[in-house]
């Protein structure tokens, strides 16, 4: 008899052995929930590879206070079913604390959410949290390892990444500093919704297709909401569309689209050519904003 393992099996099982180093290599881990399908599938991993147990570590969602509110039901329905303790560090406190300041013009929040997550991480002590960022999603993230080190800054150094031969993974490290933890890192987008609908897994709706009120801004279609200043010109309308990621309502875009299904949304995906962030309006900055944003601690 034969065993073949298929392509999503190898990744499953290359994740969960990345999921249960991090839980067996560091005292305080977290695992950084954003309600997002990259991080619904880390869940879903996560609480394969420690049932019948619970999963052994909290879930941190850095709230910007700009969410899809979809995306904030579906975040609660989802730990209430797994039984996780659930710590959310507030942008909006980090403001009014006089730490940030929310003077851009576009009201997005996503450039400093940097420093809210480094606080929550040395409030709680996490030595490691793990993320749902793949290397396929932009090239900044094609640099990472799947232990990514973390200096007492919570700075990322993309020309001091540690090996990781044969998945040996050196999780050393100094009073303060920290990891982020990357298990999906070899998936692609399409890796992600194939697995969503092999194990049949619950998103937010943002996901799907729906008419939605929408402004199209500097050539990406956003969201209408109260966090999203007009500008003489510009106006609101009606339009059939849905998300690919999920992040800052004031700069996520959106795609039209009539994918109303996850076998949909493979097809889709399979035949598109732009990148899943290509919309994503705080990555159109500059050609390095993503990797000058992981650099000062993002995620």
């Amino acid at each position: 008899m034969i065993y073949t393992v298929s392509h999503l099996q190898n990744l499953e099982s290359e994740a969960i052995f990345v999921i249960r180093e991090a839980a067996a290599e560091f005292e305080s881990c977290a695992l950084l929930f954003s309600g997002g399908k990259d991080s619904a599938v880390l869940a879903h991993l996560a609480h394969k590879a420690f049932y019948p147990s619970n999963i052994p570590f909290p879930f941190v969602h850095i709230d910007t206070g700009h969410n899809f509110p979809e995306v904030l039901t579906f975040r609660d329905r989802l730990i209430q079913k797994l039984g996780v303790k659930l710590i959310v560090g507030s942008v909006e406190e980090t403001i009014q604390q006089g730490k940030a300041s929310d003077q851009n013009s576009n009201g997005s929040r996503n450039q400093i959410q940097s420093i809210t997550l480094l606080e929550t991480i040395e409030k709680h002590r996490f030595g490691a949290c793990l993320g749902g960022a793949r290397r396929d999603e932009e090239k900044a993230r094609a640099k990472e390892r799947f232990f990514s080190h973390r200096n007492e800054f919570g700075e990322w150094d993309p020309k001091n990444q540690r090996p990781e031969l044969w998945h040996l993974f050196n999780a050393r490290k100094k009073q303060g500093e920290h990891f982020r933890i990357f298990p999906l890192s070899n998936w692609t987008e399409l890796d992600v919704w194939t697995y969503i609908s092999q194990e049949n897994l619950e998103l937010p709706s943002v996901y799907f297709s729906h008419v939605r009120e929408c402004v199209k801004k500097d050539g990406i279609i956003l969201a209408h909401s109260p966090y999203l200043q007009l500008k003489n010109g510009e106006k609101v309308e009606s339009l059939k569309v849905r998300f690919r990621t999920v992040g800052d309502m004031t700069c996520t875009g959106a795609t039209l689209s009539s994918a109303e299904t996850v076998e949909q949304i493979i097809l889709e995906t399979a035949a598109s050519r732009i990148g899943e962030r290509g919309g994503r309006g705080d990555d159109q900055f500059s050609e390095t904003a993503m990797e000058d944003r992981k650099k000062a601690g993002y995620f």
